[in-house]
């Protein structure tokens, strides 16, 4: 999959932000369940996004799993059987936005290879909703973590996803725990990208080195990387990644720039399309091939991220 892309161009491009485009369209993620709470009220809406990360040039998109999960649907007052469903249903959303793409598309739609779709496996720390994503300071048990983790990767692997994308990962035995359950999914490939606090560690105090390491190796694993970290800390990054697992991709979705109060859960400062997409053909020739967006970024980011990274294909529009 990722490696049969690799074989047509040098670069993968993933899409950007959901939540951040959902808010853009005027709906209030104000939740728990966060982006996920429209599986239930607006599906469709999560489908319109999907289709502009692809016309925007997304060689890879995300399901709307990230906060999506048994105990957060429970919680919200769903079953369990229905929890199921939306998580599934969620991963379909992708399918159908990414195949009628292939087939009617209007942005490359003939040159470009087609186009994956990753399920997101966010964090515990996501379904606290309380910004420990960004900390990693759980205070619970590995046993914990796989218990809450297990349900939806047994899930999720039951979809037609073409890979796994464990994402803004803060913690290292949360890394751990994710490992054993891939090692019992032998069908499932993923990538997995921590959140980062330097331009060293991961959330948690865990030098990213070491995290890496816990891949290298791993043949279910296509990269290892970054998500939802400062840009300015990914140079860095990127060179502790290729040192500690050399035989993984690197992969890199940065947020746009701006700060994360998680207090207020309010962004603070700014960012532009064309300076995140200057600073990608750097993470490129340090040696990231899947490279992206996460929050705070949109279509015109991975736009203007496509045309900086990859040469405009003959009779391409761009």
């Amino acid at each position: 999959m990722l490696t049969d892309l690799l074989t047509k161009q040098d670069v993968v491009i993933l899409d950007g932000g959901l939540a951040t485009e959902l808010e853009q369209m005027g709906h209030d993620l104000n939740d728990p369940l966060w982006s996920a709470r429209l599986l239930i009220t607006n599906p469709e809406a999560i489908y319109k996004v999907h289709s502009s990360y692809l016309e925007a040039g997304a060689d890879c998109i995300t399901s709307a799993t990230y906060q999506a999960s048994v105990p957060g649907f429970v919680r919200a007052g769903f079953s369990e059987k229905q929890a199921t469903g939306l998580m599934q249903g969620a991963v379909r959303l992708a399918v159908q936005a990414r195949d009628q793409y292939a087939e009617t598309g209007t942005q490359f739609p003939h040159q470009r290879p087609r186009p994956l779709v990753a399920a997101s496996i966010g964090p515990y720390g996501a379904y606290l909703a309380d910004g420990s994503e960004f900390r990693g300071d759980y205070a619970v048990s590995a046993e914990t973590l796989r218990a809450f983790h297990e349900p939806r990767w047994q899930i999720l692997a039951e979809t037609s996803a073409d890979l796994f994308a464990c994402e803004t990962i803060p913690s290292l035995m949360e890394a751990e725990v994710l490992r054993e359950l891939l090692a019992e999914a032998p069908a499932v490939q993923a990538w997995v990208s921590f959140s980062c606090k330097d331009e060293e560690c991961i959330s948690d105090g865990t030098p990213l080195r070491e995290c890496a390491a816990l891949f290298a190796g791993c043949d279910q694993i296509v990269a290892v990387g970054v998500n939802c970290t400062a840009p300015q800390y990914m140079a860095p990054l990127i060179t502790e990644i290729r040192v500690a697992a050399p035989d993984k991709l690197v992969v890199v979705y940065p947020n746009s720039g701006e700060v994360y109060d998680a207090a207020n859960r309010v962004w603070i400062g700014t960012g532009s399309a064309g300076e995140f997409s200057d600073a990608a053909l750097h993470w490129r020739e340090l040696g990231a091939r899947l490279i992206g967006g996460c929050c705070r970024t949109r279509p015109g980011h991975i736009r203007t991220l496509r045309r900086s990274l990859l040469k405009p294909q003959p009779d391409s529009p761009n």
